[in-house]
């Protein structure tokens, strides 16, 4: 029988093609390419942490819905717990919310954007749409509205945008979701560095949800910590699809002892901001550098020759940053806001990138 057996007969046929997201492992790099947030955990907090480990605590399953977590997340947003889910990561919602209102309808996307959201569309058999945004990034609120109004289905929007940076009003969303017969999901994993949340709108639009993680300001990207705030309603079918035991113990916890010491936290997203904005300005008295500004922790921009060789260029000299190709407009380069050596080192190796020419 094992003669006979073709893998290429159990292969889903919409899925040919799709290339998984592009990962990069380069521990001995400055890693300036995944927007993670560039300091030590806080031993202090590391030590809250550790204290807090009672018996059996790596020994039982966690708790399917991660109740403390999301009270305290509750608490903190004035929430009820039922508006809240806790995931594995912003991802692990991603799928969830495509598996729940994705599957045999479309997912609008407003592009460029984080390239997950579609991939989860594919994975999940929706069909994925992109909307275009306007020359200088923005959404196109009407060609957003005039998507979602003809065909029931699933939106997403990140705010601010990656890998762009720049943030949309609150008002511009409100009038999507006010036009839309979609369920519209704005990712706010950079929130807390830069532009409005549209938590306030919650309440008025049941077709709503909002997107949050701890991986960026939070520094906790290698525990995968994510959330949604939604309507009852939004939640509950998200259940229905939800891994059981989707968050480990330990990430709960961690989470929660990042809640308990936010004002540390706090503190360390000023300075990273105080970092983007030296930052930004020292990209813009490059020469042939068009830096954007930016509402996040990265900084797009493009290098006024071939992106991709700046890109190998760097990565020569021990600097690592995201190559992006965006379809229509060229390759552009995301940085990552890191500590103050790590960025001083990422301007020094391109302005010599810049200086030796081609």
């Amino acid at each position: 029988m094992s003669e006979i057996f073709d893998l290429k007969e159990l292969i889903r046929p919409d899925l040919k093609g799709l290339q998984p997201y592009e990962t990069h492992y380069a521990p001995d790099l400055v890693r300036l390419d995944a927007n993670e947030n560039p300091y030590d955990f806080p031993p202090e907090v590391r030590e809250y942490i550790f204290s807090r480990l009672g018996p059996q605590f790596f020994g039982r399953y966690p708790d399917p819905l991660a109740r403390d977590l999301v009270s305290d997340l509750a608490g903190r947003f004035g929430l009820d717990s039922e508006n809240i889910m806790a995931g594995s990561g912003s991802d692990e919602i991603i799928l969830d919310l495509m598996l729940a209102f994705g599957v045999g309808k479309k997912v609008f996307i407003a592009t460029p954007t984080f390239s997950m959201y579609g991939i989860h569309a594919r994975v999940a058999g929706a069909l994925s749409v992109e909307v275009p945004r306007g020359p200088d990034f923005g959404l196109d609120l009407e060609a957003l509205k005039a998507a979602g109004a003809a065909d029931p289905g699933l939106m997403v929007i990140c705010n601010p945008n990656n890998p762009t940076g720049n943030a949309s009003d609150p008002a511009e969303i409100e009038a999507v979701v006010s036009s839309v017969r979609s369920l519209v999901v704005v990712d706010e994993a950079y929130i807390e560095f830069g532009g409005e949340s549209c938590l306030p709108l919650l309440a008025r639009y049941p077709n709503l949800a909002v997107l949050r993680t701890f991986s960026k300001a939070y520094g906790l990207a290698g525990l995968r910590v994510g959330y949604l705030l939604a309507g009852r309603e939004v939640i509950r079918e998200i259940l229905r699809v939800k891994q059981p035991f989707n968050l480990n113990s330990f990430s709960q916890l961690a989470a929660q002892s990042a809640i308990h010491f936010s004002p540390l936290f706090e503190n360390r997203i000023r300075e990273i901001i105080g970092e983007r904005e030296r930052l930004f300005q020292r990209l813009k008295d490059l020469p042939g550098i068009t830096a954007y500004p930016s509402q996040a922790n990265f900084i797009f921009f493009s290098a006024g020759r071939p992106a991709r060789e700046v890109y190998t260029r760097l990565q020569e000299r021990g600097v690592l940053v995201r190559y992006l190709e965006i379809p229509g407009r060229g390759g552009f380069l995301r940085v990552s806001v890191g500590t103050a050596g790590e960025n001083d080192a990422f301007i020094d190796g391109l302005r010599r990138i810049l200086q030796e020419g081609d």
